[in-house]
């Protein structure tokens, strides 16, 4: 049996392969096997996979009809027969001891999930990371359940509200396939590591977080799903299936609050990535949903920050009211904090003001100054 399976899901990525399958194949935990799951692509990704497949035992292909990212990955799932399974996505590259690392410290602790951070990479105008870790809160727990051991309904929300990035993290196989996960299946939508990740928070019995960063997340690949205005609505079908889920997990049902937080969270995120028109047409299902969320119990005041419940009221009773004046906030945007999400460094600190609220904001802005603030603090005590 092989150690860790890499599964790395492709469509139209001849730009980015070669670099994406190099990172894998320098990885200095040798015991892999690489799943390439070629989606259709109309581009030469075929062909390079066949190169690496020609040259490399250990890489593997599976080519297929276009079929979306959730039927892609199930199936190199259900092919893979790694002890730990790993996902790359094609346009990202990963450090050469990301997977020893993380095979060590699951091994080492028999984890279902092992989960590291990563850095935002850009290659335009130059080369550049921005290093994103986890909570060190949640890192310094060790081994925990995330379900049964992380107590409050804010550190819950904290938690699952942690970025679902699935491809910064390992998974052991067995732990998957006996909980039934795998990824919501419509064709031609995104987004689909939203439903998958709760889904193995709720279900997961030994996790770790780890300190540091081993996988580079491109920002500037113009098709990303990230990037794409004509997939409006695919963030709500995520939302749908977290739902189901739960509802099909009675034991489970006291999570129901967090994912109306996390569906908050997520539906501003994705109204602010869109432009003007698709941003209105969602803020306008949005606001009936999370309205509902409301009048169920399963989204309360006192699961959001003061500025959040604000907005969100604002959003619920008038949604139009609401897209009108942030469309007019956006185009005064000027000064933005750098680093969260991504983005020119021109283009973060409003966002920043409007989710995060002024403390965060400040802190970021000026750490220096709260560092000088703390030391006149220090010097006035003695």
């Amino acid at each position: 049996m092989w150690k860790v399976s890499v599964v790395v899901p492709i469509y139209n990525a001849e730009e980015y392969l070669v670099r994406c399958l190099d990172s894998i194949a320098n990885q200095t935990l040798s015991d892999i096997e690489v799943i390439c799951v070629n989606d259709g692509s109309s581009d030469s990704s075929l062909e390079i996979i066949n190169s690496y497949v020609n040259n490399d035992p250990r890489f593997k292909l599976l080519d297929k009809k276009n079929s979306g990212y959730g039927d892609t990955m199930n199936r190199g799932f259900d092919m893979a027969q790694g002890e730990y399974l790993s996902i790359v996505e094609a346009d990202d590259f990963i450090e050469p001891n990301m997977l020893e690392h993380l095979y060590s410290c699951a091994k080492e602790n028999d984890l279902d999930v092992c989960k590291a951070g990563f850095f935002y990479y850009y290659s335009q105008p130059q080369n550049r990371d921005i290093e994103c870790k986890l909570p060190r809160a949640f890192a310094k727990k060790g081994t925990f359940c995330p379900s049964r051991d992380i107590r409050g309904l804010k550190n819950q929300i904290k938690f699952f509200g942690i970025k679902p990035t699935i491809w910064s993290a390992i998974y052991k196989r067995e732990f998957l396939r006996s909980s039934g996960i795998e990824f919501t299946k419509t064709p031609g939508a995104s987004f689909q590591d939203t439903a998958f990740n709760f889904k193995v928070w709720a279900l997961a019995k030994r996790v770790r977080l780890v300190d540091g960063c081993f996988l580079h997340y491109r920002q500037d690949n113009a098709s990303s799903s990230v990037n794409s205005t004509s997939k409006v609505f695919c963030i709500c079908d995520e939302m749908r299936e977290i739902d189901r889920f739960l509802d099909s997990h009675g034991e489970l049902s006291y999570l129901k609050p967090v994912m109306g937080a996390v569906k908050y969270d997520t539906y501003i995120w994705n109204y602010e990535r869109l432009c003007c028109d698709p941003a209105r047409e969602f803020l306008l299902v949005a606001a009936k949903e999370l309205k509902k969320e409301i009048e169920t119990g399963y989204l309360t005041k006192k699961a959001l920050p003061p500025h959040k419940w604000s907005k969100l009221s604002f959003i619920v009773d008038d949604p139009e009211g609401y897209h009108t004046v942030r469309q007019e906030e956006k185009k005064n945007e000027v000064i933005v904090l750098e680093g969260e999400g991504g983005g020119s460094p021109i283009k973060r600190a409003i966002k920043s003001l409007k989710t995060n609220g002024l403390g965060y904001t400040l802190k970021k802005l000026f750490p220096k100054a709260r560092g000088k603030k703390s030391k006149k603090k220090e010097t006035s005590k003695k």
